[in-house]
This record gives C-alpha cells, structure tokens and sequence, in this order.
C-alpha cells in the first residue's frame, strides 16, 4: 500500500464559489478527471440504497445515508475517494497499487477505480453506517 504524500493538495475544481450540488462541481471540473469522476458517481449511486441523497460537504460531492457514506473529488494531480479509514484497512489488498492514507484512494485522473472495487467499498461502508445507527 503506497503511502500519499501531503501536499499538492489544490482542488481542480475551478471556481473560487462553492458548488450547490454536484453537477455544478462536476461542471467546474476539467477532463479528464470530470469523466473519471462521472464514472465514480455512476458506480457508487449504483452500489448506494434507493434512499441515498447527493450532497456537498466539506466543498466535494458525497452521497449520504444515515450520515455521509462516501466523498468524492478532483485535486490538481489525481483524484481521490474517501470512504473512511476502517473500509481502506477492509480492502487493503484489493487497493494494492493505489496511493491510499487513513481515508483517502487516490488515483490518476485518467482511470477511475474499477467500477466493482468501487461498490464493494460503498456496500462496505453502508454496512458501516449501519451499525454505527443500531448503537
């Protein structure tokens, strides 16, 4: 598991206003990481329950369901997904090859994630949720 290094860390997200929603932060994106990123929302909302909303937080998109399950975003140099620490350790092999830290995969802007990795990661992570609620 390659360790990120910090910084570089500039969104590629083009204007200084925050997006409402995510097909506006999609919109200020440049290709390719937009495509790669559209290819990462289509397997997560396909791996998400019904119920699921889209949202902004911390300035990227993210999906939510009883709480956030997963971000999502575009950065000058890769892109990254954050679907928590405990899932990364989950799939620590699977994510070989992968720049990973504590909660983030990056990857290169040009080739998004397997799209069955990617639900796998959401399904894990909904289960997570999950349980955290039955407390």
């Amino acid at each position: 598991m390659k360790k990120v290094k910090s910084g570089n860390r500039g969104s590629a997200a083009k204007s200084s206003v925050a997006p409402k929603n995510v097909d506006e932060y999609l919109a200020s994106v440049p290709e390719p990481a937009r495509g790669t990123l559209k290819k990462i929302r289509a397997a997560i909302r396909s791996a998400v329950p019904r119920e699921a909303t889209e949202c902004i937080s911390y300035g990227m998109p993210a999906f939510k369901n009883k709480g956030v399950l997963m971000w999502f975003a575009a950065f000058s140099n890769h892109c990254s997904l954050f679907p928590t620490a405990a899932v990364i350790e989950a799939f620590k092999k699977e994510l070989k090859g992968f720049a990973t830290s504590k909660g983030t995969i990056q990857f290169p802007t040009d080739k998004p994630l397997p799209a069955a990795l990617v639900k796998k990661l959401v399904k894990a992570r909904v289960a997570q949720n999950e349980r955290k609620k039955q407390r």
